[in-house]
């Protein structure tokens, strides 16, 4: 287990932390500060709920049913009823670095010290993450407003000690026996802290972060991959000129053709298109290859820009204010956060979709400009990548469904109090599985372009250092080149866990320096 600690304060977190602690384990402590903030913020619910008045969340019910005023006697019966009722996800696990995400970033909100959580309550969320225990969340319940209401729920029914959980061995068991079994104390729950652990965008954020991240070493190794698609097919490297992109100043459109001129850097294929079958240009899929991949970069910049603002924030409702107000907001409304998760599925489609025009040219006889049909062995004896190309084309066909928004949807809820919804969890379930296609589509790619260079290099033609060396790490983690038929299968998925692990990426950067 990673020992690294993310300390959580009044202030927000960083990327860097949701994914240390998400997938690296990291430990969790309270900073004195936010310790302090809870207990101040605590001190006004406390006052609060000693008056006759009604407080939305403190001394009434929840959405629909806020109007009936609940006595002192029933209010600690009120928390612990919000979370089991509203623990009501169906279907499939959510998977181990979501739900750890959701529950780090809760606990980011609670600590701002805007919530009245107590702040023992806040201690209890970061020893059951500091223990591994991670609780069990369903695929559906959230509708990306009042916040990930069931997935929240659950994990707060976990801090309860009901429910189930996964142990750090991955074993399910009930949260009663975890925590014991980790000398974790189960919380009751007094005036609002119900309501306080149920109401965030957590889900999406997390799911939000993670993706950029992924897509940030997908977008930089799908750029190493056109390039040597570019280079495969005997393409010219001068539509990658700095002074061309400079003349369409986009960010990311001039980061990707930099990338690929980098990777292509002393490479003896480029600039052939005019030898033996002449080419004024070369098709779209690799002459904009730039414009497209850049476009997506500065859509994941978006992304980013977004994230950074909601891991900033307190999202719940009501809030605890500055100045010791208690007001009720929207502030829960995952409209932001959805937007972006559906504009990065759209732009993974289409990177995705191009990747998939490129490898397609390079098993074409009739476009690869002299390569064997489908890059096989004995063409008609051996068939080589024609059905990795198929399978790549079912990937790109799946990302396109998947492109289509889930925020462009809302469906009434609550007795039509909560009558516009962001859908926000759903655009992130679905782009998780774009990300998880898009390393695909580009893996392929991959696995098409190197075995074309090695090709081109018994030709007699000198490949780019840095093509060389994204070979050679392929064919070290064990993904065979160019021969007769074989069992296509393993090779692909070896190629798939070698761009998702960013090795494509670390390969080539000992020669052309770190890439954008």
């Amino acid at each position: 287990m990673d020992m690294h600690t993310v300390v959580v304060g009044t202030s927000g977190t960083t990327a860097q932390d949701v994914i240390a602690v998400a997938r690296g384990n990291a430990r969790v402590e309270l900073s004195a500060a936010a310790v302090s903030a809870l207990a101040a913020a605590r001190e006004v619910i406390d006052a609060l709920a000693a008056k006759p008045e009604p407080v939305y969340g403190v001394s009434t019910g929840f959405g629909a049913l806020a109007s009936r005023h609940i006595s002192p006697d029933l209010r600690a019966r009120l928390q612990r009823n919000i979370v089991r009722s509203h623990a009501a996800g169906m279907g499939p696990r959510v998977e181990r670095e979501v739900v750890r995400a959701l529950m780090f970033l809760r606990l980011k909100t609670v600590a701002s010290g805007h919530t009245g959580v107590r702040p023992e309550i806040a201690q209890t969320m970061a020893d059951v993450l500091n223990a591994g225990i991670t609780p069990v969340v369903h695929e559906y319940g959230s509708l990306g407003c009042s916040g990930d209401l069931a997935p929240l729920s659950h994990c707060a029914l976990t801090l309860m000690g009901e429910g189930d959980a996964e142990g750090p061995d991955g074993t399910v068991r009930p949260a009663g026996e975890l925590l014991a079994a980790h000398g974790i104390t189960p919380v009751e729950l007094r005036e609002k802290e119900g309501l306080a652990l149920l109401n965030g965008t957590d889900g999406m954020l997390g799911m939000l972060v993670m993706a950029i991240a992924d897509l940030q070493n997908l977008y930089t190794s799908a750029d190493i991959t056109a390039a040597l698609s570019l280079e495969a097919l005997l393409g010219t490297d001068r539509v990658l000129a700095p002074e061309l992109h400079a003349i369409r100043p986009h960010p990311g459109q001039g980061a990707s053709a930099d990338n690929m001129l980098r990777v292509l850097a002393g490479s003896g294929l480029t600039g052939h298109h005019q030898d033996d079958a002449p080419r004024v240009q070369d098709a779209y899929s690799v002459r904009c290859a730039p414009q497209v991949a850049g476009a997506g970069r500065d859509t994941l910049a978006h992304a980013r820009l977004v994230a950074d603002r909601e891991l900033a924030a307190a999202v719940d409702n009501p809030v605890v204010l500055a100045d010791g107000r208690v007001e009720s907001n929207g502030n829960f409304h995952g409209a932001p956060v959805a937007y972006v998760l559906d504009f990065l599925a759209i732009v993974a489609a289409d990177l995705g979709s191009i990747t998939e025009r490129r490898t397609d040219r390079l098993l074409d006889k009739n476009r690869s400009h002299g390569l064997p049909p489908f890059l096989a062995d004995d063409a008609g004896v051996d068939s080589g990548l024609m059905i990795a190309q198929y399978t790549q084309a079912a990937l790109v066909s799946e990302m396109k469904r998947l492109a289509v928004p889930a925020s462009a949807d809302s469906i009434p809820s609550s007795a039509m109090q909560e009558d516009h919804v962001s859908m926000g969890w759903s655009a992130a379930r679905k782009l998780r599985t774009a990300v998880e296609n898009l390393a695909r589509i580009v893996a392929v790619e991959l696995y098409a372009a190197t075995r074309a260079i090695e090709l081109r290099a018994a030709q007699g033609l000198t490949p780019a250092p840095a093509s060389l060396a994204a070979v050679e790490a392929l064919r070290a983690a064990g993904v065979e080149g160019p021969g007769p038929d074989r069992f296509l299968s393993p090779d692909l998925a070896a190629a798939d866990a070698f761009v998702r692990a960013g090795k494509l990426v670390a390969a080539v950067e000992p020669v052309t320096g770190t890439l954008a």
